[in-house]
C-alpha cells in the first residue's frame, strides 16, 4: 500500500449515472450507502451492502477512483493504491433526492 494516491490526475468532474446505485435500482435491491466513480460517473452500492456493485464497477473497468458519494463524505477512495484522500473541494453534486433503502 502506498501513502498517497497516483491517480488523482485521473479525477474528473462527472455526472452521476442514476440517483441511486444503478445495478439496484435495476433489480430492486437494497443498499446502505453510494459511491461515485471519478473516472466515469457510475453509481454503485458500497462494499457494507449486499451487492458491492462500487468495487464490482473499479474490477470491471479498472476505474481506480470513487468518492463517498450518500451520504456526501468528501473523501475518495483509491483502490489500486488503496488510500483515503480528501474530496471536499471537488464533491460531486447529487442530481436530486436519493432514495433511502437501508
Amino acid at each position: 500500500m502506498t501513502t498517497h494516491c497516483t491517480h488523482l490526475d485521473g479525477i474528473h468532474n462527472v455526472t452521476p449515472s442514476a440517483r441511486g446505485c444503478e445495478e439496484c435500482l435495476s433489480s430492486g435491491d437494497v443498499w446502505l450507502h453510494l459511491r461515485i466513480c471519478r473516472t466515469c460517473g457510475h453509481v454503485g452500492c458500497c462494499d457494507d451492502s449486499p451487492n458491492r456493485h462500487a468495487t464490482a464497477h473499479f474490477h470491471e473497468t479498472g476505474h481506480p477512483v470513487i468518492e463517498g458519494y450518500d451520504p456526501p463524505e468528501g473523501w475518495g477512495w483509491c483502490y489500486v493504491d488503496e488510500v483515503m484522500f480528501d474530496l471536499r473541494d471537488r464533491m460531486t453534486p447529487q442530481l436530486g433526492p436519493i432514495p433511502r433503502y437501508y
